[in-house]
């Protein structure tokens, strides 16, 4: 997605060889207009896949699920970080580290919403190692579902988590994929 590589050369900002902040795109600012873009380019690559849910992981990844469950007329579940004195006790919960938080955290998805009947799509904002990716899969595995992919705006080449998950056999779809973050800039793949 051009479109998408532009915001990233213009708004993002390159900390290290390993770190890209996107807070002015995707982490904690969202463009509307390009967020729906990202849905509808998600929607196209999954058009025929049956889907009949999206997940993501709580935060950042809900606005482009959100778009992407809108595009494609299914709900949107997401894999929360934090539990709440409501939280199902029942829930599947897998114990992931993050690599930009530099934290280990739970992420917990409700027994109620998402069962062995679904076809499940996900969608996630970047991927680095691969970890929250990871969690999310063993969630849907546990939970009798289908995974039909995975889609993420931002695909970190240089790190192992997409190739990891496409040596599984999972179907992964970047919209940008970047190879590295040397001499400060963002190359791209």
């Amino acid at each position: 997605m051009e479109v998408l590589k532009q915001k990233i050369r213009e708004q993002g900002v390159v900390i290290s060889d390993n770190v890209l902040k996107l807070d002015a795109l995707l982490n904690h600012q969202i463009d509307p207009a390009l967020t729906m873009q990202m849905g509808r380019e998600f929607a196209a690559k999954f058009s025929e896949d049956g889907v009949t849910r999206i997940i993501t992981v709580e935060s950042s990844g809900i606005p482009v699920a959100f778009a992407t469950a809108a595009e494609m007329g299914v709900p949107l579940v997401f894999a929360r970080r934090k539990k709440t004195l409501l939280a199902d006790p029942d829930a599947y919960c897998e114990r992931v580290p993050s690599f930009t938080k530099g934290i280990v955290t739970d992420i917990m998805v409700s027994r109620e919403f998402i069962g062995p009947e679904d076809r499940i799509l996900f969608i996630d904002d970047i991927i680095a190692n691969g970890d929250a990716a990871k969690g999310v899969i063993k969630i849907i595995e546990r939970s009798g579902a289908e995974l039909v992919g995975f889609g993420v705006v931002v695909e970190k080449c240089f790190q192992s988590g997409a190739s990891t998950l496409r040596e599984q056999g999972i179907r992964v779809e970047s919209l940008a994929k970047i190879k590295s973050l040397s001499d400060g800039k963002v190359h791209f793949d």
